[in-house]
């Protein structure tokens, strides 16, 4: 089965109010890079594709058949205390400060502007969780 490159068997695909601020959001706030877009005839973002730190997400405008999804995303980093600061200057409320924790992560959480929750991670061991 042909998966494209930097995408995995199951990618995030979420629907969101104000795509354009969103997708901006994205790239200040987590370091995300556009991959490309498409857009339907009334000018809204059908389809956009964004890679962070690897991995790739698609995004559309929501409408009316398909509303604002919410999800929560588990995102690895190099720096924890650097991301979310990153991300906190870009509009995220802080919903968990920094902190490590027993399984081996140094973690904080944030909700950004449309919703949604990030958990961005430092891995502190090389190890699995279970």
């Amino acid at each position: 089965m042909p998966i494209p490159e930097g995408f995995a068997a199951v990618t995030p695909y979420v629907f969101v109010d104000g795509t354009e601020a969103y997708l901006r959001f994205l790239q200040q706030g987590l370091a995300a890079e556009e991959l490309g877009r498409s857009t339907a005839p009334d000018g809204r973002i059908a389809n956009c594709q964004m890679r962070i730190s690897g991995a790739t997400i698609m995004l559309a405008e929501a409408s009316e058949a398909f509303p604002a999804s919410r999800v929560a995303f588990y995102l690895y980093v190099e720096d924890a205390e650097a991301a979310m600061l990153r991300a906190r200057r870009a509009g995220a409320e802080v919903i968990m400060e920094i902190g490590d924790m027993d399984y081996g992560d140094r973690q904080g959480g944030v909700r950004d502007p449309a919703g949604n929750i990030w958990w961005i991670s430092q891995r502190l061991v090389a190890g699995p969780y279970y």
